[in-house]
């Protein structure tokens, strides 16, 4: 009888102990992102998993200037932001909150759409501008005071001005009757694929990964290419900046993302584990270039004082 008791006791801690194994929290990593980065960072999360079970990570996406007010304004702790304009963290976030910001994909601007699409049939590179501003035609695009797809879509149309001898092109072709305008680019998928709008003014990357068609614009106006940055800086905009009432007056660049890690990080060991995982050329670069971005090879790191050792330590 006592042996048996015995037994059961042994086999009920045995039982214990591997329940509180279980249920043994794991260490998390919080990131805040650009809402075209949502689907890279599934992927990448997902891969990291299978290497680091034990860490967990938690994401957020919004626009890349409502993330930043996250930080700035809401007073939110993340370990990480990842955003879609390396220049809102020099800007916004250096050296107050960060003190490096390394740049690590680009991506180019052109025309999202369907084949349910009004025109789809006839749009092209030439004559998108035409189709673009007939009273019938629905678009999409993001707010420019929270999403930098939002200003890099202005900053597009400026330059087709300059570029095909038209003025007012925002105006004529973002009327109250035409446009449908959403905190971030992605939050105008469902428009386009329900038929209540006919174009986005999209990422590549974004386009791709959601199966859309996608209308490539000349290099001259779709922010691509930092060899034109001269002649993307004749675009400029005034956008909201991190705190209420104030703003930022930003000029046109090409397309290039940013990261960091934040000073006041609730787990920087883990957040810093992360990217090193994912800007290695043989783990998180590979998936990345699944997703339709272009990684910088190797990325290009800025800082202010001494860059943290572990960022130092990044193999490429």
């Amino acid at each position: 009888m006592i042996s048996r008791l015995a037994s059961l006791l042994l086999l009920a801690s045995v039982l214990w102990f591997s329940s509180c194994g279980q249920n043994k929290e794991k260490e998390r990593v919080i990131i805040f992102h650009a809402g075209s980065l949502s689907y890279p960072f599934k992927a990448l999360i997902d891969a990291f998993a299978l290497e680091y079970p034990n860490i967990e990570i938690i994401t957020e996406a919004a626009g890349s200037l409502a993330t930043v007010r996250k930080v700035t304004e809401l007073k939110r702790k993340a370990d990480i932001l990842a955003l879609a304009d390396y220049q809102i963290i020099d800007r916004l976030l250096i050296p107050e909150y960060t003190n490096f910001n390394i740049h690590f994909v680009t991506n180019s601007i052109g025309l999202a759409y369907t084949e349910s699409s009004l025109y789809a049939e006839r749009i092209n590179a030439e004559n998108w501008i035409e189709i673009l501003k007939k009273p019938e035609v629905k678009i999409g695009a993001s707010d420019p005071d929270a999403d930098p797809c939002g200003y890099r879509t202005r900053m597009l149309l400026q330059l087709a001005e300059k570029t095909n001898d038209e003025t007012s092109l925002t105006n004529a072709m973002f009327t109250p009757q035409k446009l449908h305008q959403r905190p971030k680019e992605t939050d105008l998928i469902a428009l386009l694929e329900t038929k209540t709008i006919d174009y986005i003014f999209l990422y590549e990357s974004v386009s791709q990964q959601h199966g859309l068609k996608f209308l490539a614009l000349s290099d001259s106006i779709n922010l691509s290419q930092p060899s034109l940055n001269s002649w993307y800086k004749n675009a400029e905009l005034s956008v909201r900046g991190s705190e209420e009432g104030s703003t930022i007056q930003l000029e046109g660049e090409a397309i290039v993302y940013g990261l960091t890690v934040l000073e006041n990080a609730p787990n920087k060991t883990n957040a810093y584990l992360f990217i090193q995982w994912m800007l290695n050329p043989e783990k998180g670069i590979k998936t990345i270039q699944k997703t339709g971005l272009a990684p910088i090879a190797p990325p290009f790191i800025t800082h202010t004082g001494t860059l943290p050792k572990e960022i130092q330590q990044i193999q490429y």
